[in-house]
């Protein structure tokens, strides 16, 4: 059996008796096992899919068989959905990968048909005779929230407009969209396009509105012909990222001077508001007059990984989804339910979001030209960064974690932009001069491999010395217009450093957000808890526009290449 999970074992069913609904006595003790299914998910609908599941698993839709069908979800960004289900068709309809491989899903869900316009051309290129993904008509909806600007309730009239990217082109202060408004900087945010479904939506309504055309009717010329206009929308940027809700979490933690605009989905804004402490702003949906629903679909492949079995099964998890008890749980995420018999109970005025919006809904371009414009941004379009990154290599980092670290750096620097700087600083009881590599030719990359296979953990912890060695280099050798970020990778606490936790506080105030060289800290704590001191990683990061993350041999891969998409 493919991607499903059968339960095994005496004791398996008759712990799951309780569940089944099932009595100790005669036959009923041979009723099959559990069958679950995987779904992997876009992450705007994570939250739903997982109350669901505990849902569906009180009382579970049954095959013929009487075998109870269980959910299991798991959430990525829409773009890491694509790739992963590109890779495992290739290597199923290619070879090398067997349809039976447990670790292929059977159901996915991406939170937008751009990309699920972009998952059926790339299959379709591994098969052009097969429809391997469903149409989006042919995909039932579970779900929708459209994309917004979140704002401050005295920035929000300004972006209420017929032209809101052409006018953030044209326009470097919040008092230039809305005379009468508050004069203040133009900081914007949104997820990374290559990741995030959000943020291909957002990159594909500003193509459209700064060509004056339909997102269906772009061309690949028109792609190129406005490539200078996205390029002036993207120099507000002040961070992209992976995630849409966390992205909306951190305007909301460091306030509207670190970014002022964001472009989310309503249900980011309904989620901040809802979590808001007393002392943190109200934050406001704006509706563009055009914009995507981002209506997010239950898809079933057609395809030699989903057995006969399986896709009955999938019919029936598909079936409950969209019943009326588990479609309120959707409400209750501050998403627009798919079923109209369940209103949206959480997308009101006192979240910060209007029930009554109208809008135009926009369509996915051609799969050729969203390529296209993934590609410009990627190239020209996409604010550049430097990024000081700092590696402890102290003796605690012998053993696995080591190579774990290198593994993760190497793929940190293999997705890093044309554009793109990096300082390498490897640390332990001594500060040595970094390694700088930019994503422009291959000496760049050749001095970052040495510098990964140079790395050997011996001596002592000089941790605040050297997130300033760090800050320090970008300092001294930022250029305009680029993002600027420290990020620390540590599995230890400090010892031996000259500077102290006040002193290294002190000096990153100096050129955090609220300097015009908005430099900000990431750290993560890497390895076992006790390793390192949370609260210190924490209370840097946090108190420097940045964030806080923790990482084992397993999860730090995946860990460095989410916050390789913040820059």
């Amino acid at each position: 059996m493919a991607r499903a999970q059968r339960s095994a074992g005496l004791s398996t069913a008759l712990l799951a008796l309780p569940l089944l609904g099932l009595s100790i006595s005669g036959c009923q003790l041979l009723a099959p096992p559990p069958l679950e299914l995987e779904m992997l998910l876009g992450s705007a609908l994570k939250g739903f899919c997982h109350e669901a599941a505990k849902a569906i698993a009180q009382t579970p839709p049954r095959l013929a068989d009487r075998t109870p069908v269980l959910l299991r979800c798991r959430a990525a960004g829409s773009g890491d959905v694509v790739s992963e289900m590109e890779s495992h068709a290739r290597g199923v309809l290619q070879g090398g990968q067997a349809a039976d491989d447990p670790r292929i899903p059977t159901l996915l869900s991406v939170d937008g048909e751009i990309y699920l316009d972009l998952l059926r051309h790339r299959l379709q290129r591994l098969a052009p005779t097969r429809e391997l993904i469903p149409s989006p008509a042919d995909a039932p909806a579970l779900a929708s929230s459209p994309m917004v600007f979140m704002t401050t309730p005295a920035l929000a009239k300004g972006l209420d407009r017929p032209d809101p990217f052409t006018a953030l082109a044209r326009s470097s202060d919040h008092r230039q969209l809305d005379p009468a408004g508050p004069s203040q900087p133009i900081r914007f945010v949104h997820t990374a396009p290559t990741r995030s479904n959000s943020g291909l939506q957002t990159l594909v309504a500003m193509v459209a509105e700064v060509a004056g055309k339909r997102p269906e009717a772009l061309t690949l010329a028109d792609v190129q012909a406005h490539g200078d206009q996205v390029t002036a929308i993207q120099r507000h940027v002040t961070r992209y990222g992976s995630s849409t809700d966390e992205l909306a979490r951190a305007m909301q933690r460091n306030g509207p001077f670190w970014a002022s605009v964001g472009s989310v989905y309503e249900s980011s804004v309904v989620a901040v508001n809802a979590s808001r402490q007393g002392d943190q702003e109200p934050l406001k949906a704006v509706y563009p007059r055009a914009t995507y629903a981002s209506t997010m679909r239950a898809i079933l492949p057609d395809a030699p990984w989903v057995s006969p079995q399986e896709k009955q099964a999938a019919l029936l998890l598909i079936e409950r989804l969209q019943r009326e008890d588990v479609q309120r749980l959707a409400a209750d995420q501050g998403l627009r339910p798919a079923n109209p018999a369940v209103p949206p109970s959480r997308v009101t005025a006192a979240y910060g979001a209007d029930p009554r919006a109208v809008y135009d809904s926009l369509r996915a371009p051609k799969p050729e030209v969203v390529e296209a414009i993934i590609t410009l941004w990627r190239n020209q379009a996409k604010k550049p960064s430097r990024v000081a990154l700092v590696v402890d290599s102290s003796g605690s980092m012998k053993g696995e974690k080591l190579p774990a670290a290198q593994r993760s750096l190497q793929a940190y620097l293999a997705q890093i932009g044309p554009r793109d700087t990096v300082g390498l600083f490897d640390f332990d009881n001594r500060l040595r001069p970094p390694v700088v590599v930019t994503g422009a030719g291959s000496a760049g990359g050749a001095a970052g491999a040495s510098f990964i296979a140079s790395l050997d953990a011996e001596g002592g912890t000089v941790l605040y010395d050297a997130i300033r060695q760090g800050r320090d280099w970008l300092r001294s050798t930022r250029r305009p217009g680029e993002i600027l970020a420290v990020v620390v990778l540590t599995d230890g606490q400090d010892n031996g450093s000259r500077l102290s936790l006040e002193g290294l506080g002190g000096e990153l105030k100096r050129s955090g957000f609220a300097s015009d060289e908005r430099i900000g800290v990431f750290t993560m704590g890497y390895g076992n808890q006790g390793d390192f001191d949370p609260d210190v990683l924490r209370r840097i990061a946090e108190s420097n526009g940045g964030d806080f993350t923790t990482g084992t041999a397993d999860s730090i891969r995946r860990r460095m290449e989410d916050l390789q998409m913040a820059f």
